[in-house]
């Protein structure tokens, strides 16, 4: 009989170890996608939202085989902002073994407990920028890059181990190709006209530091009340989010509506999917994971649609139908087929835009929760 042992990460070897266990786990899966060692070891140790984040880190072993890991977390912020005494857990693998995810939740939830909280949900980061929710359907599909693949015992274990659901996301893929209704176009083309909107140009923008620092603040402020759990983000963590994301956006297949005054009214930012070559290149960018991953940028055949929103003061105003028709039209001249939509909220009326697209279900994630 096996005999676990769980142990909190506190050496380098160690957090590799932590890093590296996904790897074994899903060695024979062909839908999951492995995370850079070095984007993993960087969010573990050097992302802004530490500064104001606690977590520990904890590993299971049977022998000096690991067999699971969990990262637990309390963000102050979020509890502030919605009155909540609540941790968080993520980077939760484990074999199909439901006594050691209950050695796995069951330390995270006492930690909770040592530091004055009564609930834990999860799976989640440290903020809404990183990857989230379980997957409970849709996992004959590969994710993409920034969300979470797990196996469907995961659901099975931590359901049985009392936690409950706390909200879904969807994902949908839908046919790029197709332009978009007609109704959308007449939309798009009357707002333009009354308002003087018009297409600006991701180029430009991203040579200004004012205007991309701009950019996300006005992407900070439109999901701040309409964003489930949303907790807005540190200037650290805008700057950070910045210089990590703004090299792949470029005008191929996003785009941005400007006001009157230039000033940013809308966005849809979508990138080439990178998900096959991050499987080839196994979590490694030497020697030559940078090849296929600078090879994937260049295709656009499938796109991941990251981020959609509007200024606070253009929200609801179907402004979002200007975006939809200039990259509907740079898919087709970009040869783009695909498109996947990032993870929304089921409650969220935004997800009923899919619906005018040819569309199917792609991907359906779970955030749970508990009280300890």
């Amino acid at each position: 009989m096996s005999q676990y042992i769980i142990s909190e990460v506190t050496t380098r070897k160690d957090l590799r170890a932590f890093i590296k266990f996904p790897d074994e786990l899903y060695k024979d899966n062909r839908q999951y996608v492995p995370a850079l060692h070095s984007d993993q070891m960087a969010s573990l140790t050097k992302d802004p939202a530490l500064d104001y984040c606690t977590h520990k880190l904890w590993l299971v072993r049977d022998g000096r085989k690991i067999v699971g890991r969990i990262c637990a977390m309390i963000n102050p912020r979020y509890n502030e902002r919605y009155g909540k005494k609540r941790a968080r857990f993520g980077w939760f693998d484990t074999i199909e073994d439901i006594e050691v995810a209950r050695l796995l939740l069951e330390t995270a939830e006492n930690w909770a407990r040592e530091n004055g909280m009564n609930e834990v949900h999860g799976p989640l980061y440290y903020n809404t920028l990183g990857k989230q929710g379980m997957l409970v359907e849709g996992f004959e599909n590969i994710p993409p890059f920034n969300c979470l693949y797990n196996f469907p015992y995961y659901n099975d274990f931590v359901t049985a181990l009392g936690y409950e659901k706390e909200c879904d996301w969807l994902q949908y893929k839908m046919v790029a190709n197709h332009g978009v209704p007609e109704k959308m176009q007449r939309i798009a083309g009357m707002l333009k006209e009354r308002y003087n909107l018009h297409d600006g140009c991701l180029a430009k923008l991203k040579k200004d530091k004012e205007m991309v620092k701009y950019f996300f603040k006005v992407y900070n402020d439109s999901f701040a009340d309409s964003v489930y759990n949303f907790i807005p983000f540190t200037e650290k963590e805008i700057e950070h989010e910045a210089k990590v994301s703004m090299p792949f956006i470029n005008d191929k297949v996003s785009s941005i509506v400007l006001d009157e005054n230039n000033e940013l009214a809308a966005f849809g930012i979508a990138f080439p999917t990178v998900s096959k070559a991050l499987q080839k290149a196994k979590g490694r960018l030497f020697p030559f994971g940078w090849f296929h991953l600078l090879k994937a940028m260049y295709n656009y055949e499938t796109v991941d649609l990251m981020i959609n929103g509007a200024a606070p003061k253009w929200q609801n105003t179907g402004v979002s139908s200007i975006f939809h028709c200039s990259m509907a039209d740079k898919y087709k001249k970009s040869g783009t087929v695909w498109a996947i939509s990032n993870p929304q909220i089921e409650t969220n009326s935004a997800v009923n835009v899919w619906g005018k697209y040819e569309h199917e279900l792609y991907m359906r994630r779970r955030c749970y929760v508990k009280k300890v």
